[in-house]
């Protein structure tokens, strides 16, 4: 970092990703600010810059007790190991330490044998329970789905639809079935100690929205381009388990979109605006990849400009839009994405193409898709463009 990339960063000021020090009093306050980037998207410490951006700078001693404390923060005082890059630049007489914190791949880390910080803004606090599990997630250590609902048990799954999935599976009939059907799904890992996981009560279960009420979809087709106005033309919660919900978001797009005659005969529908394979990888990839974590809910807003379709949580860990453009995919997931690819109806394949055919669809149509990875609000959005007048 050169002299005016460090007056640059100073002028945007503090946020989720700079934080300014005039220094530090102890090595246990550096290990919770090293800790907190770690476990949030990374960022930068500049020390001898005080909150305001005064540049303060640091004495020769000062910088070299600060290295050792960098130096042994890294290797001792948080867990696991973290590796962190340093560099002193001068501006006028004086030198601050430039401290960048990559986000860490192996969270959560702790600092000082018992604390879990995350940044919050320009400031940081202790990670909170849901927090936590948010972390291992990310890491691959903890996954929703596969997590336990109490007060579930056998009788909350929709039979019929299971047996369905199974001799689709295994080619047998499910009559023919040598082993309890408890013993089945246990295996499947959509039962465990006599409850439904997550990933079972929302695959099979008659009623998941009754036990897991924040699991809906929100669909709006709005008036205008803005979702502020209180007029709507079509406005539903869409409930049920995930076959249940994804055939009435489809069909959300089939009532509020617009068909258009494309070489075919007059009296045909038609065909979407907006490519039917396109907003199918979106909603399907919306629903089995969402951060189940996040007590929060898909949304599909329709405007007169563009279509939207969110869903909770950001892309796992190291991905980001650009690679899962090329293929790159995390299974956040991995139970709903094994049994969703044998469900009956589910243009699901599980290969991390999903994206690149949404891409592909889209621009034989001459339809403009974008995707943001929206960190701060911690969600993921797919926006396709309306040809508004053709």
């Amino acid at each position: 970092m050169d002299t005016l990339e460090l007056i640059e960063l100073i002028e945007k000021g503090e946020d989720s990703q700079t934080q300014f020090k005039e220094r530090f009093d102890s090595i246990d306050s550096l290990a919770a600010e090293i800790c907190a980037f770690s476990n949030s998207n990374g960022g930068n410490i500049l020390v001898g810059v005080a909150n305001n951006g005064d540049v303060t700078g640091l004495s020769k001693e000062e910088i070299q007790k600060l290295n050792q404390w960098i130096s042994n923060t890294c290797s001792q005082k948080i867990d696991p190991q973290v590796s962190v890059t340093t560099q002193n630049t001068k501006y006028m007489d004086k030198i601050v330490i430039h401290i960048n914190v990559p986000m860490g791949t192996n969270k959560p880390y702790i600092a000082n044998g018992k604390d879990i910080w995350v940044k919050v803004g320009s400031d940081k606090r202790r990670a909170k329970r849901e927090e936590i599990q948010r972390l291992l997630q990310s890491s691959g250590h903890l996954y929703a789905d596969e997590m336990t609902v109490d007060n579930t048990d056998l009788g909350d799954i929709d039979l019929e639809l299971f047996k369905s999935f199974y001799e689709r599976r295994t080619g047998e009939k499910f009559e023919n079935l040598k082993i309890p059907v408890e013993n089945v799904m246990s295996n499947l890992k959509l039962l465990a100690n006599g409850k439904l996981t997550l990933a079972g009560l929302l695959m099979f279960g008659k009623k998941p929205q009754e036990k897991r009420p924040q699991f809906v979809i929100k669909a709006v087709s709005f008036y205008g381009d803005s979702p502020a106005g209180n007029e709507y033309r079509d406005s539903r919660d869409i409930s049920g388990n995930i076959p249940m919900m994804f055939d009435a978001g489809m069909l959300f797009f089939i009532n509020n979109l617009r068909k258009l005659q494309k070489n075919q005969h007059f009296d045909t529908t038609g065909i979407l605006e907006i490519p039917k394979e396109a907003l199918e990888e979106a909603l399907i990839n919306a629903i089995v990849h969402r951060n189940y974590f996040l007590s929060s809910n898909i949304r599909i807003f329709i405007f007169e400009n563009r279509v939207e379709i969110i869903s909770a949580g950001t892309l796992p860990n190291t991905v980001s839009v650009e690679s899962i453009k090329m293929g790159i995919h995390i299974e956040r997931n991995p139970i709903l994405v094994s049994i969703l690819k044998d469900l009956a109806g589910m243009p699901y394949r599980g290969i991390g193409t999903g994206v690149q055919r949404i891409l592909s669809e889209c621009k034989k149509a001459e339809i403009k898709v974008d995707f943001f990875n929206e960190t701060e609000a911690e969600q993921f959005k797919v926006i396709f463009y309306r040809n508004v007048g053709k």
